[in-house]
């Protein structure tokens, strides 16, 4: 790998710097402060190779043997304007020592900037042995093409174009790129504290975030140095710090990492010897130009969970043999006797034409909410296709989100093929104030009645279109709307909320009867951070509540569900939740513990009561109901539900999120009567680990 590395430094001439947009700026030497544009860059090349042509001396004995050769030198220009040595490659370290002489005995300059602030630059240098004077005189375009025609006439000599390729050192160009970063809640705990300052004018609900969006707050270049080990060999530097494959040339970048998740651990209320994961994959990710990012990946798995896990997960299963449907991931095969093998695969593709439109296609999830449970859109479920449109300017962020989903229930499923159904949603942020946000939500979901396919109807980018859903027929869509919430009392406490309504009656409500047409729900939060003045500890706290037959719908296909799960909360409907969380992060290491208290309510199905209260989303809310007013939370099978989870763990490569972790889950589940899917049990469940950390996966059913 060490001559691969050199091979690609010796494809590159000279310096070389991504001047990617007027707010960046070369660094500048005091002859070159009048220099702009393309200019920059020019000056900066000539005046170095000019000084290590003045002030290089070749060793002596190296000078009588009559050396030929090359010195290849990487390096950095700091926030002071600084040079400093970050590899040199060469055949005699003589030749090292005295590069990094002159690089010593450089002046410091003023530094290359980015949107007017100092900023870290990279550089390569080629210096040739014996010295070469420099040659700045640059060939204009018509010699280039008169050269390149000569050589096509001749066609018995070979093209120069591709050894001419030119890679740059990678300079990790994601982190100020419109790509993705993969959501999970403890990836975004290391910089919510910072996108939740008062006054930021930023959009923090609609996730997942790209890096433009929390580069303006968070430095991610500045965050990765200090996370970087002194590792000097191959294997080291991929193991602790970089991508295994990171490529960068003009106008395009791309990486690639292997993905793992590899965890043991033990149920002790369980029968089988130890819970597994074995999950293999790679993600790719990279970018074309300044407008088009993309990443993709894929994973094969293999697992057993704890009993109860298990159990919902079988639960769920789809129709058509199948044994389960992991929660969040997807389908799942047999594996073995009694574990399951469940591939995954996700991929985003962005397109942005200008500061203020972003188009999204995609395989994945989204998550609408500042909390840790969305009630308006929630990443629980399954990856699912969609098409999404942000578009945000003055203090709006408008998102306009197109989703593909599956009902996989034996009643909707025809000659093994499994129903498809449309889903679009509108979330409107408005930054009031410098501390108050309002969010305001529309979501529609429609089915292929009538063989009528995406209908378009819906896809009014318009907010609030409800009267369109009833001038195509109220049966063929159900529609919900959401009003969401955030005030920052001050840079360490915020305060967030969410309302989703689904169907709501008004004469009922003045009623005050508790009918069961009053579907909806509510959640209120508040997170502190930097907790008690401890740098980076977030305690966060909330609480969600959603009453009887939200989510669903009459007809069952219809409702607010894919793949068996909920697309809102993933416990679906007929609950209340206590949620407490603390977070905290030193460096590479971070601990976080989880609190979850709720009640529950389920159906009984045990042949005498056989009556739908509320909690399965996926029943016609317009059959078995057992009354029609007096309804409340938690009706039918009540059950408590108590969740304590521990973690801790250690970063290990801060590239692609891979991390060592120990994990302990305890879960107890009382309901009032034991049935097939009601079992009354208390979980102990351990597990080690390694894991890229790239999206959430909750198992606090």
């Amino acid at each position: 790998m060490r001559k691969f590395f050199s091979l690609i430094l010796l494809g590159l001439s000279g310096v070389i710097f991504a001047q990617n947009s007027s707010n960046e700026q070369f660094p500048k030497f005091p002859d070159c402060v009048n220099a702009i544009g393309n200019q920059q860059e020019s000056c900066f090349y000539n005046t170095l190779q000019n000084y290590f042509y003045n002030n290089y001396k070749v060793p002596q004995e190296l000078q009588e043997q009559n050396y030929k050769g090359t010195v290849i030198a990487v390096f950095e220009v700091d926030t002071t304007g600084t040079f400093k040595v970050l590899y040199t490659d060469a055949a005699h370290e003589s030749l090292k020592k005295e590069s990094n002489r002159v690089f010593e005995s450089l002046p410091k300059i003023t530094p290359a900037t980015f949107s007017g602030r100092p900023t870290y630059a990279k550089f390569s240098i080629k210096i040739a042995i014996p010295l070469v004077a420099p040659n700045v005189k640059e060939e204009n375009e018509a010699t280039k093409y008169a050269k390149t025609n000569t050589i096509l006439i001749d066609n018995k000599k070979e093209l120069s174009e591709y050894d001419e390729i030119k890679y740059k050192p990678f300079e990790n160009p994601q982190f100020k790129s419109s790509g993705v970063v993969p959501f999970s809640h403890q990836n975004y705990g290391v910089f919510d504290a910072l996108m939740n300052q008062v006054g930021t004018n930023n959009h923090t609900a609609s996730k997942p975030y790209s890096y433009d969006e929390v580069a303006k707050y968070y430095d991610f270049e500045t965050a990765n140095k200090s996370f970087l080990k002194q590792k000097e060999s191959w294997w080291g530097r991929k193991l602790w710090n970089e991508n295994l494959v990171a490529i960068q040339g003009e106008d395009y970048w791309f990486t690639l990492n292997p993905i793992f998740d590899f965890r043991m651990g033990k149920d002790t209320e369980s029968e089988a010897s130890n819970t597994f994961v074995n999950t293999r994959g790679l993600i790719v990710n990279g970018g074309l130009g300044k407008q088009l990012t993309f990443t993709t990946s894929i994973y094969e798995s293999q697992g057993r969970f704890a009993d109860y896990y298990n159990a919902y997960a079988e639960s769920i299963k789809p129709s058509g043999g199948n044994p389960a449907i992991i929660p969040g991931i997807g389908i799942a095969k047999r594996f073995k006797e009694d574990a399951y093998d469940f591939p995954l695969a996700e991929a985003n593709v962005k397109y942005q034409p200008s500061k203020m439109i972003n188009l999204q296609l995609g395989y994945g999830r989204n998550f609408l909410g500042d909390g840790y449970r969305s009630l308006l859109q929630s990443d629980g479920a399954s990856p699912y296709p969609y098409f999404k449109i942000n578009t945000t300017f003055w203090k709006i962020k408008y998102t306009n989100t197109y989703m593909w989903l599956k009902d996989v229930r034996d009643l909707a499923t025809v000659d093994g093929t499994y129903a498809t159904k449309y889903m679009a949603s509108h979330y409107l942020s408005w930054n009031v104030t410098k501390k108050w946000n309002l969010g305001f939500f529309e979501n529609v979901v429609w089915t292929n009645a009538n063989d009528r396919g995406f209908d378009f109807n819906f896809v009014n980018p318009l907010i609030f279109y409800r009267t369109v859903e009833f001038g195509s027929s109220s049966k063929t869509g159900n529609a919900l709307l959401g009003l969401a919430t955030k005030y920052k009392w001050n840079n360490s406490i915020n305060f967030y909320g969410q309302f989703l309504i689904d169907e709501f009656a008004i004469g009922d409500v003045k009623e005050s009867n508790q009918s069961w047409r009053n579907k909806f729900a509510y959640q209120i939060g508040a997170k502190y951070y930097d907790a008690f003045k401890i740098k980076n500890l977030l305690l966060q706290v909330e609480y969600n509540q959603v009453r009887p037959y939200v989510y669903s719908h009459s007809n069952p296909i219809t409702n607010y569900g894919h793949n068996n799960q909920s697309m809102g909360h993933l416990w679906g409907a007929n609950f209340r939740e206590f949620v407490a969380i603390a977070r905290y992060y030193k460096g590479r290491y971070f601990a976080d513990t989880k609190l979850i208290y709720g009640q529950r309510g389920f159906d009984f199905n045990n042949g005498t009561d056989n009556f739908n209260y509320g909690g399965n989303i996926y029943l016609d809310y317009d059959e078995n109901r057992p009354y029609d007013t007096g309804v409340s939370i938690a009706q039918g099978n009540k059950t408590t539900v108590m969740i304590a989870d521990l973690q801790v763990g250690y970063l290990v490569n801060p590239a692609y999120n891979l991390k060592v972790f120990g994990n302990v889950m305890l879960r107890n589940f009382d309901p009032t009567a034991e049935t097939a899917a009601t079992v009354k049990s208390n979980t102990t469940w351990f597990s080690i680990g390694l894991r890229s950390d790239l999206f959430n996966w909750y198992f606090d059913y």
